[in-house]
């Protein structure tokens, strides 16, 4: 047998164990905060009274989001002059993503890089891309929480205005592609190449961005009604909340996953927007935390497994027919 064709089994059983320690890490990670925000919560003298469907459409409505998430990067990757199926994108994306619950905020990166490159793509098509799309969904989420969140700010016009100037971010992001390139890579510690999007494509993850934001807004709400019996108040407000305190997270380079983070700014931002739920503030903290860890973390470790058992059957195959 070549050495070519025994290499190729060692460095895929390599790729496993890699990503099956980054995957057991993000569960231990996620585990101990939400181990701890439960004993808080417990010792509280709290009391939840659960609903099963409003939690189970709001699970279905955060699928919903990261699917249109997973179809706008597949778009970027094409416009790239790239081909990824739907089911190779969803398998990246879910198993690079347990890398933010590793600290260090290298590992979503490179586990990109590596799974892309397995799948045919050019890792700096995969990364130049999801880093667009990041981009893109950051400002379209400060849009999304600036408008919602407007009407208890006391500064409707300038708040829409900043809306605007988030637009107009968007436009401008083919001129701060090569400065997002430098940070994310000293970050990573790598060299990464960002390629030319079309400003359609801009505009339509833009589009895609937003809907994702829309549907993880009313997916709260309804974990809400789920946890407590009931969510009164506007979906805006929700939406808002939501939106505001998972952004604060998602760029807190120093928390993995936003632990910790997010939730204290979720618990402030529910008063800030006048809902009457807000006394139960730490219940929908430690709530909104572990649907979203399960929801985050289970398909990729799904996939992980689903991906080790098809590999491991497939030697099996061919020995068996030859």
């Amino acid at each position: 047998m070549p050495p070519r064709s025994r290499e190729a089994p060692r460095r895929t059983t390599l790729v496993r164990m890699i990503f099956a320690v980054l995957a057991i890490g993000a569960v231990v990670w996620a585990g101990r905060d939400i181990a701890t925000q439960w004993r808080g919560f417990r010792d509280s003298g709290g009391h939840l009274s659960l609903h099963p469907l409003p939690i189970l459409g709001s699970g279905v409505l955060v699928l919903i989001a990261y699917a249109v998430l997973i179809q706008t990067w597949r778009a970027m990757v094409s416009a790239a002059g790239e081909r990824l199926t739907l089911r190779s994108a969803a398998y990246i994306w879910f198993v690079s993503n347990l890398g933010r619950y590793v600290p260090g905020k290298i590992w979503q990166i490179g586990a990109m890089g590596v799974l892309a490159q397995r799948a045919g793509v050019s890792p700096a098509v995969a990364i130049g891309s999801s880093l667009v799309v990041n981009l893109v969904n950051l400002l379209v989420g400060f849009g999304v929480a600036i408008v919602t969140g407007a009407e208890f700010t006391g500064a409707r016009g300038i708040a829409y205005v900043l809306a605007l100037a988030l637009v107009a971010g968007i436009a401008a992001l083919p001129l701060g592609m090569p400065w997002a390139a430098k940070i994310a890579g000293r970050i990573s510690g790598r060299s990464i190449t960002i390629p030319t999007f079309p400003a359609r494509s801009l505009w339509l993850t833009a589009l895609g961005c937003c809907v994702a934001w829309l549907a993880y807004g009313f997916a709260f709400r309804m974990l809400v009604a789920g946890v407590l019996g009931s969510a009164p108040g506007r979906a805006t407000s929700y939406i808002a909340a939501f939106t505001g305190s998972y952004l604060l997270g998602y760029i807190a380079l120093f928390s993995p996953g936003g632990i910790g983070v997010r939730e204290g700014a979720l618990s402030v931002m529910l008063k800030q927007v006048a809902l009457p739920v807000a006394g139960s503030a730490g219940i929908i903290a430690i709530a909104s935390r572990l649907w979203l860890t399960v929801l985050e973390v289970l398909p990729g470790l799904i996939l992980l497994l689903h991906d080790a058992v098809v590999t491991d059957r497939a030697p099996a195959k061919n020995n068996s027919t030859n």
